[in-house]
């Protein structure tokens, strides 16, 4: 049985993710932000573990993970949440910049530093679930693409890092995905929003299974994943 630690459990590609190991008989933990937030986790995904630490103040974290039990080894850490602001360079402030980067970048790192002991131990996998923003950047989409482009170089580094203690590394960037966050930005675009038109958050949790399931022979370092219609 592997043991897992997925963040942004509560909907979307998370929550796909989360069931799908819970349902395998695979031991899961769950980040929340607060205890409450926990205690909603535990409830909607029976047999699954909770940690409580805000991504929201990454430098905290560390204090956090102090006053839990924590798991001796962990085959994989998938970072999943994220959050998202839409704007012009020329609009946005530094609070926005600093909220964007905090939990979509400075967190991921920072969770990844600290659970490295245990992924080293197991030669366990790292999973970043990172955007097409991450790759290209438009107008209004700064801050979100600047995150995730650092987040890119986050990976790309520890994979390199981390080759020779046997931890894999892998990149995911989904296109468009039916997710409350999709439905956020199309609000934040003026647009109607229909989850028909963009790829199911069980696809992209596929596509990350078979990347962690990959027999220790391979693996695959950047997943890019496009709306089929």
């Amino acid at each position: 049985m592997s043991t897992h630690l997925i963040t942004g459990a509560g909907s979307g590609i998370g929550a796909a993710v989360a069931r799908r190991l819970l349902d395998r008989g695979d031991e899961v933990l769950l980040l929340a932000r607060d205890a409450g937030r926990a205690k909603e986790l535990a409830t909607r995904f029976a047999g699954a573990r909770t940690l409580v630490g805000d991504l929201a103040e990454p430098a905290r974290l560390s204090w956090a993970f102090a006053h839990q039990p924590m798991p001796d080894r962990l085959d994989s850490l998938l970072h999943v949440a994220g959050i998202v602001e839409l704007g012009g360079i020329g609009e946005l402030t530094a609070k926005v910049w600093q909220q964007t980067l905090a939990v979509n970048l400075i967190a991921p790192a920072e969770l990844t530093r600290l659970l490295l002991p245990q992924l080293r131990m197991s030669q366990g996998h790292v999973v970043f679930v990172n955007s097409g923003a991450g790759l290209n950047a438009h107008a209004n989409w700064g801050v979100y693409a600047a995150s995730k482009h650092g987040l890119k170089a986050v990976a790309d580094s520890l994979r390199q890092e981390e080759h020779g203690n046997g931890v894999r590394v892998t990149s995911v960037y989904p296109g468009r995905t039916a997710t409350p966050m999709q439905e956020k930005v199309h609000h934040q675009e003026g647009t109607e929003y229909d989850a028909s038109r963009w790829i199911d958050p069980e696809s992209v949790a596929t596509a990350m299974l078979a990347a962690v399931d990959l027999p220790r022979d391979a693996e695959i370092n950047d997943l890019t994943i496009r709306p089929g219609r």
